[in-house]
């Protein structure tokens, strides 16, 4: 099973169909916020990738009707997916962890912060992809992939 996990394009539908498209393979396709109208571009273009992707409502996507949250179960494990705004992830992951402990959850992603984070800790794979278009931090516009796998987890995040 693999996913791409975009976030934060802010006005950018060309950074989401860059990252995309660079493996258009992709199982899923999951964006956390600040960007559905550039995910909806990016569908009335593509039509062919509507079944396969997840959204949330990030804090700038103000008319969105998507969940601010979402539990994926794939393959014995549970995605827990949000923006992140909502769990104060600028100060620290406790209270994010808290509620993806709290639906039984192993893999967590979130954005909001528009810096990268790839880290297993605490029993959680955790993951911020950065921005797809404009990065807080010294790294180039990325996502981030997924592979769930027989063996393991596998998460990188790539630069676009």
């Amino acid at each position: 099973m693999h996913i791409t996990v975009i976030s934060d394009s802010h006005g950018n539908f060309k950074a989401v169909e860059k990252a995309i498209m660079r493996d258009p393979s992709a199982d899923w396709i999951i964006h956390l916020g600040d960007g559905e109208k550039d995910l909806n571009s990016f569908i009335l273009r593509h039509l062919e990738f509507e079944q396969k992707i997840i959204r949330v409502a990030g804090n700038c996507d103000t008319t969105s009707l998507a969940p601010d949250k979402f539990v994926l179960p794939l393959l014995g494990h549970k995605i827990f997916a949000t923006h992140g705004h909502r769990y104060a992830v600028r100060n620290d992951l406790d209270i994010i962890k808290r509620a993806a402990e709290k639906e039984g959850c192993d893999i967590i992603l979130y954005g909001h912060t528009h810096i990268r984070y790839n880290n297993y800790e605490d029993g959680f794979y955790i993951m911020n992809p950065g921005s797809c278009s404009c990065p807080h931090d010294k790294f180039p516009p990325s996502f981030g992939r997924i592979d769930i796998l027989p063996s393991g987890i596998l998460t990188n995040i790539v630069d676009i």
